[in-house]
């Protein structure tokens, strides 16, 4: 790596890691393609066994080297009353933080009325943090010229920890609406040798509420606006937007506010053939009141593959989330 990328990327992480972090983790916000570990409550509500890939690049272009990968399996279980799945979400921040977390999810599935339809989730995962300091570069390092000394008068050492986390949701669906809440990190795991009480994750509030609404001759196309919002202690994050779709085909935009007073735009598109599904959404950032922060903030790109078909004649709602 060139002086100045090492200079940019030291001073970056250390004044802007947790802008990126949104707090205190890479969130997926809003998360319709990492449902399962945003909420347990959404395991298995499309019904047919779904595995879903994606990976994310955050900041492309400016060399911070910061990216996510996610991978879940989920699907309706007759024998279980509801649904089932499995998940594992990797973030490699700058080559200095990796965050890796996995674990399990189950949804009880209730019908509550003729139209009304409850899903109880809860997950039970692990969270491992690992840090590399090797190639890290600290202020000391850096002389009036620009240039990179070495060793540094810093002394870091490379501490990795796992912890239990825990997850419970609940699922709505009445008539065409679909409303969410899910609570993350029950446990408030520590990420910290040490045991500070400033290294343990806040709990996390997530909500989201669609509608479908058909149009078009014979219904062909389904407009599905929608609103979510995501809490962990101070930082608040608001989108609002909609997904519209036809068999093959479905475009999304999506607007983005939080409590750092940024205003981003996220697009997207999918395309669907038979049990395929390809996605790529774009998120940029239109204002900003931090200078640094740069114009393209995430590309994210994935498939949906349905593994097996589940029998039709179910006493429950399937439900069909926005590609986003």
């Amino acid at each position: 790596m060139k002086n100045r990328e090492r200079i940019i990327l030291v001073i970056y992480f250390l004044t802007g890691f947790f802008v990126l972090a949104e707090s205190q983790e890479t969130s997926y916000f809003p998360g319709f393609q990492s449902y399962v570990l945003v909420n347990p409550a959404f395991t298995g509500s499309g019904a047919d066994g779904s595995l879903r890939i994606s990976y994310m690049n955050f900041y492309p272009g400016n060399h911070y080297n910061f990216h996510t990968g996610y991978l879940s399996y989920d699907s309706y279980f007759e024998i279980l009353h509801g649904g089932a799945g499995l998940f594992i979400g990797n973030d490699y921040l700058g080559g200095i933080v990796n965050d890796l977390r996995g674990g399990l999810s189950y949804s009880y599935f209730l019908q509550a009325g003729r139209e009304i339809f409850i899903n109880a989730g809860l997950s039970a995962s692990f969270y491992h943090r690992g840090y590399n300091f090797s190639n890290a570069v600290f202020p000391d390092q850096i002389d009036a010229m620009g240039n990179v000394s070495l060793p540094s008068s810093e002394i870091i050492t490379n501490e990795n920890t796992t912890t239990f986390d825990a997850g419970t949701g609940i699922v709505v669906v009445y008539r065409n609406i679909t409303g969410s809440l899910a609570v993350s990190h029950l446990t408030r795991p520590g990420l910290s040798i040490n045991g500070s009480e400033t290294e343990r994750l806040d709990r996390k509030y997530s909500v989201s509420l669609l509608a479908d609404i058909f149009i078009g001759k014979g219904n062909i196309f389904l407009l599905r606006p929608l609103a979510s919002f995501e809490l962990q202690g101070d930082f608040l994050a608001v989108a609002a937007g909609a997904d519209l779709s036809e068999k093959a085909l479905a475009g999304n935009l999506l607007f983005i506010y939080d409590t750092n007073k940024n205003l981003n735009l996220q697009a997207g598109f999918s395309v669907k053939k038979e049990r395929l599904s390809v996605f790529y959404n774009y998120r940029f950032n239109i204002s900003s009141h931090n200078t640094f922060m740069p114009f393209s903030l995430m590309h994210q790109t994935g498939i949906i593959l349905n593994l097996n078909k589940v029998e039709k004649r179910l006493k429950f709602r399937t439900i069909n989330l926005p590609v986003m």
